[in-house]
């Protein structure tokens, strides 16, 4: 590694630091497998280099397909909410850069990971791939529609806000599962819900913070 490239990643490993600190426990995340999992991962690799220099910062950050990398204390609110343990299996609807997914396969035994523009599944598959993260599996495809051949799943989180929760998404939450996703009437205005499978048949909806997500576009949710 060359002397500007090692400065380059002691910068980034003493910004990812501060962000744990500064944006997520200051904030009150305190799931200790989710700040672990958000002080391993190298944010950076799966920014775009034109953004790289925002890797760190508060807020989304654009990639491809006029998609976004959601907000780090989002990310970590969201999967704080699913109470993820290191055995579950966990489908996420939403790849985009892949960066989310790794934060997932730090907590979680298996990752399946559905996303609908075929650009962002070849750029997250590299990332990941890159980072060394093998127990992601990503799929292009209708996220509402889930991975079905791979339920039942004891989490699943959708990474795009939808006008409800999407049936065949509650179908392939395994007993005892939960669900956090963004929902609301507006494109682009929804509160995260979580959604419990206590039961058979039978979900128990909680509604949470407010937050802005992009569409979740598919057969069950915006039409595209």
């Amino acid at each position: 590694m060359s002397e500007s490239a090692h400065d380059a990643a002691s910068n980034f490993t003493g910004r990812r630091a501060q962000m744990v600190r500064n944006q997520l426990q200051a904030r009150g995340i305190t799931d200790a497998a989710v700040l672990q999992a958000m002080a391993t991962v190298p944010r950076e690799l799966f920014i775009q280099p034109r953004y790289a220099e925002w890797a760190y910062d508060d807020t989304p950050v654009p990639t491809l397909a006029k998609q976004t990398v959601s907000q780090p204390y989002v990310i970590a609110h969201m999967f704080s909410l699913l109470a993820l343990q290191p055995t579950d299996r966990v489908l996420e609807v939403g790849t985009g850069s892949g960066y989310a997914a790794a934060v997932l396969s730090c907590i979680a035994a298996e990752v399946y990971t559905v996303e609908r523009h075929q650009k962002l599944v070849e750029f997250a598959r590299q990332k990941l791939t890159e980072g060394g993260f093998v127990n992601v599996w990503v799929k292009q495809g209708d996220g509402t529609l889930g991975w079905p051949e791979k339920s039942p799943y004891d989490a699943i989180v959708v990474a795009a806000g939808g006008p409800f929760v999407p049936a065949s998404l509650k179908q392939q939450l395994a007993l005892g599962g939960r669900l956090v996703m963004p929902v609301g009437a507006e494109q682009r205005r929804q509160h995260l819900v979580v959604v419990k499978h206590s039961e058979p048949d039978r979900f128990i909806t909680i509604q949470e913070t407010s937050v802005a997500f992009v569409p979740l576009i598919g057969a069950e949710g915006w039409p595209g």
